[in-house]
């Protein structure tokens, strides 16, 4: 009993062996069991709806729609090649990945952003334009988009809290 009370356990010996530190980029099949890169399906998921659901309308006016299919194809390329970059593992567990997933992701949810309220206001612009087919497309889209939006952001969150253990 005296030897119990001579070496208390200490916090490290109680903690699971199962909790993944955040100072480690994940790499393989990690990629799928970690909650910041767990997004990246999500996010090529909904950025491709964005991007097909804007493409089956008449994209009029040009200017804003350009810009919210410019952001969906952009940051649906990029989200799939960087998933992959970081599957492969090629960011060979560098602080400078964690900063540089952080940016992307900021970066992607502020496109998202913007993207998602220019598509709303062209949305609602064309309510009363009598092709409802169009209108019930763009709101599809504006629901995806700002879902899309909200994972970009969550992502990037994330993305800076692993940052900050590094």
């Amino acid at each position: 009993m005296a030897s119990n009370m001579a070496n208390p356990p200490t916090e490290a010996a109680a903690m699971p062996t199962t909790v993944v530190t955040m100072s480690e980029l994940p790499a393989g099949a990690a990629v799928c069991a970690t909650l910041p890169d767990l997004l990246y399906l999500p996010e090529l998921v909904l950025g491709g709806l964005v991007w097909i659901l804007v493409a089956c309308t008449l994209v009029s006016p040009q200017n804003p729609l350009g810009w919210v299919m410019s952001v969906s194809v952009f940051c649906f390329v990029m989200t799939a090649l960087w998933g992959l970059l970081f599957l492969c593992g090629c960011h060979s567990n560098r602080s400078s990945w964690a900063a540089a997933d952080f940016v992307y992701h900021l970066t992607a949810s502020v496109f998202y952003l913007s993207a998602s309220v220019s598509l709303a206001k062209v949305t609602l612009d064309i309510r009363n334009a009598g092709n409802f087919r169009n209108y019930q497309l763009d709101i599809s889209a504006v629901v995806m988009s700002y879902a899309a939006t909200l994972l970009y952001f969550v992502h990037c969150i994330l993305s800076a809290m692993r940052w900050k253990t590094f």
